[in-house]
């Protein structure tokens, strides 16, 4: 019976075996391709969860323009990192006209070397937030906000004494405010572009904050508050806390 099982097998003819030996390889490639399928079915079912999962939270402050986080040359530019580069642009709109005005009207040689600082610091970080908008392509404004218009008209219609108070007071809790907002960026920013922009305005804005603070006319009582200057000049015309 042995050898008879043996030799029907021998005589299976040649189309029969070629078909049996393609069943085989078929069959294998068949589970190969399966087990190699489930672990890319798997990760791509993470990564579309990643995808479209909940929005990273912006800090306090930052206004989103909706655009993302997008992808540049010099790294990924996110909300935040467009917010600090226009915030840059409108600081240098109205800080540049609010120094002139104080080498023009101060009356204190600190005042004049004040509003100097602001003139020089803010030219300088004028020039560049202007090529990086221009680089990653981030639109920027042309004219000071209503809010930042109105404290250039307080300081236009103040007189003496009142108007260096007003300019120093403004001026240094807003240079303040945006202080806190450099340091989170310059922290946090994947983007080199942003990043050295923001290593600049650190450097301008403390040395803005320093020679405001050297004039002795500061109120630091009142830079504790959560308004980022002053509404009206009229609680700076009674006499200001000289740190002098």
């Amino acid at each position: 019976m042995l050898s008879f099982r043996r030799r029907s097998v021998s005589g299976l003819s040649v189309a029969t075996k070629y078909t049996i030996g393609s069943g085989l390889v078929i069959t294998a490639l068949a589970v190969t391709l399966i087990a190699l399928l489930i672990p890319v079915a798997k990760y791509g079912d993470r990564a579309s969860a990643a995808t479209t999962g909940p929005a990273t939270a912006l800090p306090a402050g930052v206004e989103d323009d909706g655009g993302g986080t997008m992808s540049t040359a010099y790294g990924p530019l996110t909300p935040t990192d467009r917010d600090f580069i226009r915030k840059v642009r409108l600081a240098g709109l109205w800080e540049l006209p609010a120094g002139r005005q104080a080498q023009q009207r101060g009356t204190r040689a600190s005042v004049r070397t004040a509003g100097e600082h602001l003139v020089m610091g803010h030219t300088d970080l004028d020039r560049q937030v202007l090529q990086v908008g221009q680089a990653l392509g981030v639109d920027l404004p042309d004219r000071p906000t209503a809010q930042q218009q109105g404290w250039l008209d307080q300081m236009t219609a103040a007189q003496g004494t009142e108007y260096e108070r007003l300019f120093v007071q403004l001026l240094r809790r807003a240079h303040g405010k945006v202080f806190q907002l450099v340091a989170q960026v310059r922290a946090q920013t994947r983007n080199s572009m942003v990043r050295a922009l923001a290593t600049s305005a650190n450097t301008t804005v403390l040395d803005h904050i320093s020679v405001l603070e050297e004039s002795g006319l500061v109120d630091f009582d009142s830079l504790s508050d959560a308004s980022p200057a002053p509404a009206s000049p009229a609680p700076l015309s009674s006499p200001v806390r000289s740190t002098k």
